[in-house]
């Protein structure tokens, strides 16, 4: 059985956690999310914890309740805690300006490049070179911040562009005469 699938999930206060024949809801005070059951795995709700268990002894039903496990896990951590990402502006007048539910950025075109959020994400900029995206889903907090980098992903000469706080860029030498 796989060992990622065997560990219960304990349930904070404040999250409600419903489970149906076709989808999981995890409540809490940040939101709302929705989880779509497999057929491959059992889930019971024990005196304020998850257990999940493979319906059968195959190798598929094994690995989805790892991955259900895995996928509920950051539902009942999203809806309590939250996820974020952070993303730095590195280079010369790069500016960001979150208005709103739009991210403005200044990042060395010829115009301004406008980011609209999806519902569910806010955008804070605590400075001008700085980028926080905040959610409860942590696939969509994710995804946007990877558009957000892809909008000026650094360059591998000066390092100049848009990059995760923790991310390490390793700068090319330039060609020799």
């Amino acid at each position: 059985m796989s060992r990622v699938g065997k560990m219960p999930i304990a349930v904070p206060q404040g999250v409600d956690v419903a489970i149906t024949a076709e989808q999981i809801t995890v409540k809490g005070s940040l939101g709302t999310l929705l989880q779509s059951m497999s057929p491959l795995v059992s889930v019971k709700n024990e005196g304020g914890s998850l257990n999940f268990a493979p319906v059968d002894e195959t190798a598929a039903a094994n690995a989805m309740s790892g991955t259900m496990r895995a996928l509920v896990a950051n539902m009942v951590n999203g809806v309590s805690k939250g996820f974020e990402k952070k993303l730095n502006l590195v280079g010369v007048g790069f500016r960001a300006q979150a208005q709103g539910q739009k991210l403005n950025l200044q990042i060395g075109f010829s115009h301004p490049v406008a980011k609209e959020m999806p519902a569910g994400i806010k955008v804070e900029c605590p400075t001008q070179t700085e980028i926080l995206i905040k959610g409860s889903d942590r696939q969509v907090v994710g995804q946007i911040a990877a558009e957000v980098r892809a909008i000026r992903p650094p360059e591998p000469y000066k390092g100049k562009g848009i990059r995760y706080s923790d991310e390490k860029v390793s700068l090319k030498e330039t060609k020799k005469k």
